[in-house]
């Protein structure tokens, strides 16, 4: 059970994750979140599960690159030339930008009606949003993410064989790792090169400026191809009169 300033998140989520907690500021704009400072709000009153429930940004790293390394061996032994390991490679990051996006729009921030649905909203999603500079809380729980590896790696290989899946999902994975390191820096580290700012500035508008909107986070390619990018603030017809 979330703890008392996580109701936030899930109390009247018909309106929208996290957006029954909006405040107007003195510029008229609307705060979109509970705090931007790196602080965290309890979620469980069980110590073991509120444990579980904060991350440091190396552990996916930790769980994740020896997958990695294994599946490019796997590559080699089964006798896979450059020709088939590099483009399933790069169809396995492409593949997992768009489970991603997908993730993120359809998963991530679909609303829910039941109080309970509401509560694991808050968990999975709505947390993140009320808390965006939460450093404990910006890479997926290895109690989610390991799972989901799992039944992707099965799903995988019965569509592509055991044979031609291994540099695939060792791209899919490199995709995951991507995503999950991208996300903690551009909410944790002041980013100056051009792809990142750019990133920075993709993301935080999905945050503070328009939530149904920018899902893309490793990537705005699929925000592009469905309509869900937006550069500059969108002002409403009756905030123009």
């Amino acid at each position: 059970m979330p703890g008392e300033a996580g109701v936030c998140a899930y109390a009247n989520a018909d309106q929208g994750a996290g957006k029954n907690c909006e405040k107007e500021t003195r510029s008229g704009s609307m705060k979109r979140y509970v705090s931007n400072s790196d602080e965290s709000v309890r979620m469980f009153q069980n110590n073991f599960l509120e444990f579980f429930s904060h991350v440091h940004p190396s552990i996916p790293a930790i769980i994740y690159l020896p997958v990695i390394a294994l599946m490019f061996y796997r590559s080699v032994t089964a006798g896979l030339s450059l020709s088939y390991v590099l483009p399933l490679f790069v169809l396995g990051i492409l593949v997992w930008s768009l489970t991603e996006y997908f993730l993120h729009r359809f998963v991530f921030h679909f609303v829910p009606k039941s109080n309970w649905g509401k509560q694991i909203h808050f968990m999975f999603h709505g947390v993140h949003h009320d808390y965006p500079s939460d450093s404990t809380r910006l890479v997926m729980p290895p109690i989610i993410s390991v799972p989901l590896a799992i039944l992707f790696y099965f799903v995988f290989t019965n569509i592509l064989g055991a044979h031609y899946l291994p540099p695939f999902f060792a791209g899919f994975i490199v995709g995951y790792l991507t995503y999950d390191l991208t996300h903690y820096a551009v909410h944790h580290f002041s980013l100056h090169g051009k792809f990142g700012l750019y990133l920075k500035q993709h993301h935080m508008r999905h945050h503070f400026m328009d939530p149904d909107n920018n899902f893309g986070v490793s990537s705005p390619l699929w925000d592009f191809v469905f309509g869900t990018f937006v550069r500059k603030r969108q002002e409403s017809a009756t905030a123009e009169r």
